[in-house]
């Protein structure tokens, strides 16, 4: 226990209550005000509360004022409320409880969330990242330029490729993680694929801590010296989870994440040939009268068996000339390209392509010298002699 120095004045004072009225006299007395507010007023306050759960105590006080001329404060009415128990919540019912959850071994779940970087080379940066809900280990993360689905699928792919494959990834309802393309990546591997529910993200509390960190312990040096690239960016931050993220003791497990999450042994790896079929992207299209289909621009001609049909056009996003056609789960063999106006999906955006390096000509100084020269020789005096 903790060590307390009383003095004289306070035992003389408790042992004079304890000869007058035993153990019992030195109870605290509990403290019983009336309150100095109107009673009419405070039963107002709160039959307003009720009939309209959703009235804050502001809007309570501003009604109380209107009606009556004066009233109590915001303040006075908020204590009000929490003595009844009626600003719990927004309606007024009881606060849900949340239990703390850990999933039971390592790739039973990962989360997936994204995080607002800093601005490099004067583009704005985003981390992507996926942390195993066991372990705590950063199992897959990419900082990319564009917050979509490409970049997304970057950080899932090499998380898989790295860690093996989950049982459950769980994300938000933000637009790249509700991708048909993510999905048909989440099925192809056999991933269930869970999204929250909007408005509650609560159950993304792992990887929120975690981006914290990042930020007090990773993004604050990035900021004292901003890297020239985004290579060099995710060069950074691969080399400070790796070292320092993954080997460090987590305050709530007492391990090392890394140690945590290999401590039933090196995961399965899916094979090459699984994960590129998996973040392959496919499209839903008809087939015409004369055989063909149509895709951002490309025409390709298909089987004429086929016509009438509703195939699935599976292709790589950056090369939209090479499509495989599926009709029922079976390949069809590969579209014969009849025309082709773009060679990427409109969605596969590549990432800038770094700076050439500076050469040294200074172009304009070149020419002002010239001219300089130029200037210099016209005004010489004129040397008659030599004429």
């Amino acid at each position: 226990g903790e060590r307390l120095r009383i003095s004289r004045k306070t035992i003389d004072r408790w042992i004079r209550a304890y000869r007058a009225g035993g153990f019992e006299a030195l109870a605290p007395i509990p403290r019983s005000t009336e309150p100095v507010t109107d009673r009419r007023l405070l039963e107002l306050a709160e039959s307003l509360k009720r009939e309209v759960p959703k009235r804050t105590a502001a809007q309570v006080a501003e009604i109380i004022g209107a009606a009556e001329g004066s009233g109590p404060s915001s303040r006075t009415i908020q204590r009000h409320f929490a003595r009844l128990g009626l600003n719990t919540r927004p309606d007024g019912s009881p606060p849900q409880a949340f239990g703390r959850f850990e999933a039971a071994a390592p790739l039973d779940l990962w989360t997936g969330d994204a995080l607002h970087g800093p601005v490099i080379a004067g583009r704005k940066t985003y981390l992507f990242a996926f942390i195993d809900d066991h372990s705590r280990a950063l199992v897959g993360y990419r900082f990319g330029v564009s917050e979509d689905t490409l970049r997304l699928e970057a950080a899932f792919r090499s998380a898989l490729a790295a860690r093996g494959v989950p049982k459950c990834c769980y994300l938000d309802n933000g637009s790249a993680m509700v991708s048909k393309q993510l999905l048909r990546a989440c099925a192809s591997l056999g991933v269930r694929l869970v999204h929250s529910r909007p408005g509650r993200p609560q159950g993304r509390g792992k990887i929120e801590r975690f981006f914290e960190t990042v930020r007090i312990q990773f993004l604050v040096e990035i900021e004292a010296r901003p890297p020239d690239t985004l290579a060099e960016l995710n060069r950074l931050f691969s080399a400070w989870v790796e070292t320092v993220y993954h080997r460090r003791i987590h305050g709530e497990t007492g391990e090392a994440p890394i140690d945590r999450l290999l401590a039933a042994g090196p995961p399965v790896l899916p094979t090459m040939a699984a994960l590129h079929e998996a973040f392959l992207w496919s499209e839903k299209r008809t087939v015409t009268k004369v055989a063909t289909i149509s895709m951002h621009s490309n025409v390709f001609e298909v089987d004429a068996a086929l016509v009438g049909s509703r195939v699935e056009v599976v292709f790589d996003p950056f090369d939209l000339a090479t499509v495989e056609i599926r009709f029922q789960g079976r390949s069809m063999g590969q579209g014969v390209p009849v025309k082709i106006g773009r060679y990427s999906h409109p969605q596969a955006r590549p990432e800038a392509a770094p700076a050439a390096p500076p050469t040294g000509i200074d172009y304009l100084g070149l020419i002002v010298a010239r001219r300089e020269a130029e200037l210099a020789e016209a005004s010489k005096p004129t040397d008659y002699a030599q004429l």
